[in-house]
């Protein structure tokens, strides 16, 4: 079993979507909270990143946010986290989040989640990081995205091995256990990134 103390979670910062995944992103944080789980995420404070932040921090959790300081101008972080990481671009953030996390979940979301978890993804068969990606697939909401990425295997874009990179949860609850059963990935799979 892994041991989890921080897990990154990306997420949608729109306020418009259906309350489905509203839900879904508070039950994921008080899940992380009652497992004594560190959120790590965006700062973000609005939509989902906001949601998953909020129900941990009131659940009594722990949540460091990192943004980059373009957005602390914009005044578009949570100002309410128990800890605030101001750094200086996009890449510095998206490289920090997967260095602080034990696992990554990426919930719902617009075209920087898709980016960040294809980014982590495309790390992950590099060998650059190796814990557990889940992709909580609320609503069916990844599945044109799940199957693109069959698409990509099928037709010999990615090898067989490539798709047991991430791993698909339907529910929050799913998702946290599968944080702690999948497998560490062995960085020896860089050799297999070419096919």
């Amino acid at each position: 079993m892994n041991q989890i103390k921080s897990v990154c979670v990306y997420s949608a910062s729109s306020t418009k979507i259906d309350p489905v995944y509203f839900d879904a992103a508070a039950c994921l944080g008080k899940l992380l909270a009652e497992k004594q789980i560190r959120l790590i995420n965006g700062a973000g404070n609005i939509g989902l990143m906001r949601a998953v932040a909020d129900a941990v921090l009131q659940n009594e959790g722990e949540v460091t946010g990192v943004i980059p300081q373009f957005m602390v101008e914009q005044g578009w972080h949570h100002t309410g986290l128990t800890k605030l990481v101001e750094v200086e671009s996009m890449h510095e953030r998206k490289r920090l989040m997967a260095d602080m996390s034990d696992a990554v979940i990426a919930l719902p979301g617009g075209c920087g989640t898709l980016e960040e978890l294809l980014e982590i993804i495309t790390w992950k068969q590099l060998g650059l990081y190796l814990n557990p990606i889940v992709v909580l697939n609320v609503n069916r909401f990844f599945d044109p995205l799940l199957e693109m990425l069959d698409k990509a295997i099928d037709e010999n874009f990615m090898r067989r091995q490539h798709g047991d990179i991430w791993h698909v949860a339907n529910t929050p609850e799913e998702a946290v256990e599968l944080i702690y059963s999948i497998p560490v990935w062995d960085a020896s799979i860089r050799k297999f990134a070419a096919i």
